[in-house]
């Protein structure tokens, strides 16, 4: 199994998402190039840390391996996703004249920009474009370097042999998202991904993931703010959350931009920074510019975040929806609309050889 390697074509596939908060797990088919949905899976992890969880191999094993029992799913092929916060990746041009001086300069390159022997590290890459001419007359190839360490990807090979899956990939999470989220859409958009220990951020361009960062605050500390500044309880606090009415009888007219603005101060900063970094770059002479955002994961659904990010960023903000590519059951529309801002990173990896 190759990282990142584009694997043979078959019919049916296993998204896997091991997550800080939970598993999430879907199964697709491929019917005439379209995926329909097959089964999916949602648990919450025995911790609620994920290196911890995989400390404890065996009885991570066991529980994905109960999910996959239990959502009876119909395959064992799976593609499973790498957290974007311990995957490196970096946009860089280097001068190529053939193949073998592309892959010496990416090798170079590497060695300069990953702070650890590359022999920890599972590298890819993948050309973005070539045609800009440098010094000497050699050709400007711009190229997405990719790497995750070793030791993680085999802790992923380990577990899936322990569950009894055929791991036949492993993707990233910005990349898995590309694919549920954004398609053949080839706007500067940003994805947003709050999850319950983390928050990512990720600049696409033309399908690819040009900025990625990662800072550790998410739902959780959003929840512990609300139960701290309110004073209630932990469980009152996460189903205020979710409850619109609730939130609104703490803010004045109704109005929950000043909620909003306290509950994610941190994030809030990093994304004007991320703003900041990706439209100060330049394109040719011209000014690059994000064009939307799409939330996703389980903080994306914080009541009207969609119109406060709007709003205050001044760029269109939709929640993200990773069913709309997906054939399903109209019956299950309301329960995939609940539970899909968690599933988007599961969808992108099963989608993965049905495009």
């Amino acid at each position: 199994m190759g990282l990142f390697s584009k694997s043979p074509k078959r019919q049916s596939y296993i998204g896997l998402d091991i997550g800080y908060s939970g598993i999430k797990l879907v199964e697709l088919v491929n019917e005439k190039g379209r995926a329909r949905l097959v089964t999916y899976a949602y648990a919450a992890l025995p911790s609620a840390d994920l290196d911890s969880a995989f400390q404890n191999p065996d009885v991570l094993a066991a529980f994905v391996k109960k999910m996959v029992q239990k959502a009876q799913c119909t395959t064992r092929v799976a593609i499973a996703a790498l957290p974007i916060s311990s995957v490196f990746s970096s946009i860089i041009s280097v001068p190529a004249a053939n193949e073998k001086d592309l892959k010496e300069a990416i090798q170079w390159q590497a060695k300069k920009l990953i702070p650890v022997p590359l022999e920890e590290i599972q590298l890819d890459s993948k050309t973005i474009d070539t045609g800009a001419v440098g010094e000497g007359g050699k050709k400007i190839t711009r190229v997405l370097l990719t790497g995750a360490p070793k030791n993680l990807v085999q802790r992923y090979i380990d577990l899936s042999k322990k569950v009894g899956l055929d791991l036949i990939s492993l993707e990233t999470e910005a990349f898995a998202q590309i694919r549920a989220l954004i398609g053949k859409d080839r706007s500067n958009i940003m994805i947003i991904d709050i999850g319950a220990m983390r928050t990512n951020i990720s600049v696409i361009e033309k399908g690819i993931p040009f900025l990625n960062r990662s800072i550790a605050t998410g739902g959780l500390a959003i929840t512990q703010t609300i139960s701290k500044t309110l004073g209630i309880t932990y469980e009152q606090a996460e189903h205020m959350k979710r409850d619109i009415r609730a939130m609104q009888q703490f803010s004045q007219a109704g109005d929950l931009s000043p909620i909003l603005t306290t509950l994610l101060k941190p994030i809030l900063d990093e994304i004007r920074y991320s703003f900041n970094l990706y439209q100060g770059q330049s394109d040719d002479g011209q000014a690059k510019r994000i064009d939307k955002i799409i939330l996703t994961g389980g903080g994306a659904l914080l009541p009207r975040l969609p119109e406060f990010l709007t709003s205050l960023m001044n760029v269109n903000t939709y929640l993200g929806d990773p069913w709309a590519r997906i054939v399903y059951p109209v019956d299950l529309r309301p329960i995939l609309d609940e539970i899909g801002p968690r599933f988007g990173v599961a969808i992108g990896c099963a989608m993965r050889d049905i495009e």
